[in-house]
């Protein structure tokens, strides 16, 4: 997670406001207490990706927090539709970093009852963002990444949404986001790099079940 510092800084008579560009959460510390060291800095303050604020002595606290949570997140979905059966297969690739581990959740799962191919993306985007909340991720920006632009678009709000199919997942899916205080920073990709994404959603079809969650190399 990215965080600014902003601090009042004076001398000789003279006091300024600066505030830092984003930094790696890991080098707050250290970098608040150089500036403290010049004695020259009165007030120091920690800003998340958020925009909350935090003292010293709270952004402390809150760092041995987030230790202990998923960040540095990205998301991956993709859905697959069978139009004579009206079944579907939703895929899951999440990518994140926790204790300054690297490690990825694959998973996927099986549908029936759909109506067409975007309210398979849908579902599948759906079913990530819960598995997102099994993991506990919270108050932080998620990189959520697909190759339908009917679904990004909608979400994001570039696009309306007419299919009342497609308003029913939107809104889950908005509900889940804003209880879990996830920003959405939507980034559609081609098919060509959301391969993970659509071979699980192939699987889960095809009636294969895969569950995975291991750490991977930085």
């Amino acid at each position: 997670m990215q965080m600014t510092i902003r601090f009042l800084y004076s001398f000789k008579g003279v006091q300024t406001f600066f505030t830092s560009e984003p930094i790696d959460r890991q080098l707050v510390l250290k970098t608040a207490d150089d500036l403290l060291k010049t004695g020259r800095v009165k007030e120091l303050e920690v800003i998340d990706e958020m925009g909350q604020e935090w003292t010293l002595k709270e952004f402390k606290k809150l760092n041995e927090q987030l230790d202990e949570e998923p960040e540095k997140i990205t998301l991956l979905f993709d859905g697959s539709f069978d139009v004579d059966s009206g079944e579907a297969g939703a895929g899951a690739a999440i990518y994140y970093s926790k204790g300054g581990k690297r490690f990825r959740l694959r998973e996927n799962m099986r549908f029936d009852s759909l109506e067409s191919n975007n309210e398979a993306e849908y579902a599948a985007l759906y079913f990530a963002v819960q598995k997102l909340e099994e993991l506990g991720a919270s108050s932080q920006p998620v990189t959520i990444s697909g190759d339908s632009l009917t679904v990004l678009n909608q979400l994001s709000g570039e696009w309306p949404c007419f299919e009342e199919s497609h308003a029913r997942f939107l809104a889950r899916i908005e509900e889940k986001l804003t209880k879990m205080r996830i920003k959405p920073l939507y980034k559609p990709v081609d098919r060509r790099h959301n391969k993970e994404a659509d071979q699980l959603a192939r699987q889960a079809l095809e009636g294969t079940v895969i569950q995975s969650h291991a750490e991977i190399g930085i």
